[in-house]
Formats: structure tokens, C-alpha cells, sequence
């Protein structure tokens, strides 16, 4: 019976976040920083993933995909190509995701609390970093003329500085600091 509660917990807690992943990325094409929403929905996804496991981290980086997509936050990319948005957006997120999980699988069995923190960090890094890869595989001459309207002579400081660098710290400092105490809470509450 306990392992019938546990997924069920484990579902219904998956549906929870996914909802919040949509309301987040929604809501965070509001808030910008540059030219790019921030995406609070990093949060959920650590959660997700410390909390239920690797599977349900790399379906909420999906679902963040799919609204990043939908949302009309990728739309100047994908006016340069959309097969390119879609495999970077889709890729960015559910690595992101199941990454998290998988770290998070392996430190757990030392520390969790450790393995939260640490899962919070890997999450903005893959993000991140597939975004930049993705962006360097698909729209490099594109994001050049981008930055040089913006008076960057390298392509790969506008890359770090325009695209990524403001976004990235926000995430990682945001992750570090609210997932390890959100998943603790749950946690918590999931032994009572």
C-alpha cells in the first residue's frame, strides 16, 4: 500500500508542478531581463526533480519547452529557423531537467539536502549552456548581427553577456535559494 501512496503522491505532486511550470513561463514572459523573459520555471523543474525523480524533472523541462514555444518567447528564433528553435528550446529544457534528477539521484544517497542544492545549480547550467550551444549551431551569423547592433565585436561576449549572462545569474541564484527550501518543506510534509 505504501508504494501505491507514494506514486500516487508522486503523480499528483508531478500534475501540481506542471501546472505551475505553464503558469510560470506565462507569467515570466513579462518580466524581462534584456531581450529574454527570465525563467522563474527553473524552480519547479529542481523541485520536480529532487522531490519525485529524473523522469518527472525532464517532463517538467519538456512542458517548460513546449510553453517557451507556444508562449512566443522563441519567436525571434524561430524566424530564423524553426526546426533549430525547436530542438534548442525542447532539448534546453528536458536536459535540464532530467540532468537535475539524475544529480540529484546520485548525491541523494549522501545528502539530500546537499543533492537539492547541487541540482539547482546543474538545472540553470544545462539550460543555459544547451541554449548557447543550440545558439551556436543554428543562429551564430544571425546572433553576430545581433550583437553587433548592440556594439559587441565578439560574437561570443554577446552570447555570454547579451543573451545568457543576466538571465543565468537571476536562475541560478533563484534556484539556489528557493528549491533547496521548497523541496525540504515538501519533503517534510510527504513524512507526515
Amino acid at each position: 500500500m505504501t508504494n501505491k501512496k507514494t506514486q500516487t503522491q508522486k503523480l499528483v505532486l508531478g500534475a501540481v508542478l506542471t501546472a505551475l511550470v505553464v503558469v510560470l513561463q506565462l507569467m515570466g514572459t513579462f518580466v524581462r531581463f534584456g531581450p529574454f523573459a527570465i525563467s522563474l520555471v527553473l524552480i519547479p523543474i529542481v523541485i520536480g526533480a529532487a522531490t519525485c525523480d529524473y523522469k518527472i524533472g525532464a517532463w517538467l523541462g519538456f512542458i517548460f519547452g513546449v510553453v517557451v514555444l507556444l508562449s512566443g518567447d522563441a519567436a525571434p528564433f524561430l524566424a530564423i529557423s524553426v526546426p533549430g528553435t525547436i530542438i534548442t528550446v525542447l532539448l534546453k529544457g528536458t536536459l535540464c531537467g532530467l540532468i537535475s534528477g539524475l544529480v540529484y539521484k546520485l548525491i541523494a544517497k549522501h545528502n539530500q539536502y546537499i543533492a537539492v542544492i547541487v541540482a539547482a545549480v546543474v538545472c540553470p547550467i544545462v539550460n543555459t549552456g544547451v541554449f548557447l550551444l543550440g545558439c551556436s549551431v543554428f543562429f551564430l551569423s544571425t546572433i553576430a548581427e545581433w550583437g553587433a547592433g548592440e556594439g559587441f565585436n565578439n560574437v561570443v561576449a554577446y552570447m555570454f553577456l547579451g543573451l545568457a549572462g543576466g538571465n543565468f545569474i537571476f536562475e541560478l541564484v533563484a534556484n539556489i535559494v528557493l528549491a533547496p527550501i521548497i523541496s525540504t518543506i515538501i519533503k517534510f510534509n510527504k513524512k507526515l
